[in-house]
């Protein structure tokens, strides 16, 4: 069995969203996010860097996840739309 550690998730297939937004100052801004991780938002001026820079943001999200015992939703394991509720009060 396959020990699910920060090293497991890290390289599992996310499902990337990438999109283009612009600041309270009109300058555009590039964001990726995790479909199965709601709370994951990275940021950058370019899309490259955005690529480029999410997977640290993404390590330490997962980290923290992990020492919290959050559940952490694995690309195709499900489905269902999360729980805004309890992840918003």
């Amino acid at each position: 069995m396959t020990e699910k550690n920060l090293d497991y998730y890290l390289n599992l297939n996310w499902t990337i969203i990438e999109g283009t937004d612009t600041d309270f100052d009109g300058n555009l801004y590039h964001y990726i996010e995790i479909k199965e991780i709601p709370s994951f938002l990275f940021c950058a001026k370019t899309p490259e860097k955005a690529l480029s820079g999410y997977k640290e943001q993404l390590k330490w999200t997962l980290r923290v996840m992990l020492e919290l015992g959050d559940k952490i939703i694995e690309p195709g394991k499900d489905d269902t739309e999360p729980d805004w509720e309890n992840l918003c009060p």
